[in-house]
């Protein structure tokens, strides 16, 4: 089915929204009974996001004050108040709703000043009216900074009512009678949360620090990239180690190089990546591989990344921080893992050829089956990789952070979409050994596509990272 020309395509939210939990119902390659996968048990991964929900009406009986005199205000109330209870039940939001509608501007100051006293994660305005205090409240919720979702239903909303907020950063509106798109910006707003109290763990460098990337807040933990070599002399190659290598070459459909002893050396660096993660606390994990491991015999961690990928945690090549940030974002809004790769214009088809050595294998989402793959030499002639075939003419969205230097005001997201139509051989072809060629939709000249290391992923969601972007003060690149 082809998305992305509604905000919100029916049934997706419901469907993404409970996949997660089945993710760990549903273990990957390198997980079964008694083999521990690698999950998120960092901050991020325990912290409960805080919505601050307040619905909009006069206190006098009524429909909607022209023209909406038939609406009946009392059974929306009671529905709306209902089904955001259950949406952030679903997500694991903390729901904090006022009792009583707002009825009057000065509550509605006083209601926005308390949201901020207490720094909630986000604010959800439920416009039961469209007049009088109605749209300046939700104006006055765009002018506190925090993120905030505008529900209206229809009769709520003209567009002369929409057209002054329509381009504010800040704010989601939602003008329709389908409560699930709001409840995507619910997760869109546990998402940034997310994003803000998660820790990455860096192996880069020689010294052990603490730091919070600009505009998102993620906690970056720094790990010297001798600790992965250092723990990797420690780690023997027990009876599970064996277990998980034979699951991953029988369920190979090929093998093409790497022999067994590749492949227990790649899960070997899985079980040392899956231990930092674990002993550092942390939600996701990056790593100066090439520069770290490039000159020694320790297995490039390509099976390990893919492997996490499939398990929900997002792991990054080479201590990239703008695609650590995509992965998790990409994981936390639409419940599947993407492919982190070097962009290659192939001018003589139009496409966008995305090549690297590690890629996860559940493109369709952490509750579906792997792709078929196969076992393939990383592109330097070393170490096992799972080589995954992605769908021809499946629909792709593509997505790159650009983090800013310090003295630019604000990120950028690079964002577009378009469809697989090839799995390029490598070889005869050179280049990393996943190579997956895509058909940008407008088939724009690729020779300067911006960014590096995009994230490529299954699904058409240019307009749910578009609205993400302005609900998070970041400017999207449409290409």
């Amino acid at each position: 089915m082809r998305h992305g020309h509604r905000l919100l395509p029916r049934r997706r939210f419901l469907i993404s929204a409970a996949a997660a939990p089945l993710a760990w119902l549903s273990p990957n390659i390198l997980s079964a009974a008694g083999d521990r996968p690698a999950r998120p048990c960092g901050p991020g991964a325990r912290y409960v996001p805080r919505v601050a929900a307040a619905f909009v009406r006069r206190r006098e009986d009524y429909g909607m004050l022209w023209p909406g005199a038939i609406f009946d205000g009392e059974a929306a109330l009671a529905d709306y108040r209902r089904q955001a209870e259950a949406a952030c039940a679903e997500l694991g939001i903390s729901l904090e709703m006022r009792p009583a509608p707002l009825y009057s501007e000065a509550e509605a100051d006083a209601w926005l000043a308390e949201a901020r006293r207490n720094q909630a994660d986000g604010l959800l305005v439920i416009l039961l009216d469209r007049q009088r205090h109605a749209w300046p409240t939700a104006a006055k919720a765009a002018d506190t900074g925090l993120p905030a979702v505008i529900f209206a239903p229809i009769g709520a909303a003209f567009t002369t009512n929409t057209a002054p907020l329509a381009r504010r950063e800040g704010i989601l509106i939602a003008s329709t009678d389908d409560f699930r798109q709001a409840a995507l910006g619910l997760k869109m707003i546990k998402a940034g949360s997310r994003l803000r109290e998660m820790r990455f763990v860096v192996l880069q460098g020689d010294v052990r620090r603490e730091e919070r990337l600009a505009h998102f807040g993620t906690r970056l933990r720094y790990v010297p990239a001798r600790t992965f070599l250092e723990e990797y002399e420690r780690t023997e190659v027990d009876e599970q180690a064996h277990r998980i290598a034979m699951r991953y070459l029988r369920n190979a459909t090929a093998i093409r190089g790497p022999s067994e002893q590749d492949v227990l050396n790649g899960v070997r660096s899985y079980l040392v990546a899956r231990n930092i993660l674990e002993r550092e606390e942390a939600d996701g994990i990056t790593m100066d591989c090439l520069g770290a491991l490039g000159r020694t015999k320790v297995s490039l961690p390509c099976i390990s990344w893919s492997s996490m990928l499939d398990d929900g945690v997002p792991a990054a090549c080479e201590a990239d921080l703008g695609a650590a940030v995509t992965h998790a974002l990409v994981q936390f809004l639409f419940d599947r893992p993407g492919f982190q790769q070097d962009p290659v214009p192939e001018t003589a088809r139009n496409c966008l050829v995305g090549a690297h050595c590690t890629c996860p294998t559940r493109l369709r989402g952490f509750a579906y089956p792997p792709e078929p793959y196969f076992l393939s030499y990383h592109h330097g002639r070393r170490d096992a990789v799972p080589v995954p075939k992605w769908t021809v003419g499946e629909r792709v969205t593509v997505a790159d952070i650009l983090l800013p230097p310090e003295e630019a005001p604000e990120p950028r997201m690079v964002i577009s979409t378009g469809t697989v139509v090839d799995n390029v051989s490598v070889p005869p072809s050179g280049g990393c050994v996943v190579s997956v060629m895509v058909e940008l939709d407008g088939r724009p000249d690729l020779l300067d596509y911006p960014g590096f290391h995009q994230i490529f992923f299954y699904g058409d969601f240019k307009n749910e990272l578009r609205a993400w972007c302005r609900l998070y003060r970041v400017r999207p690149v449409a290409v």
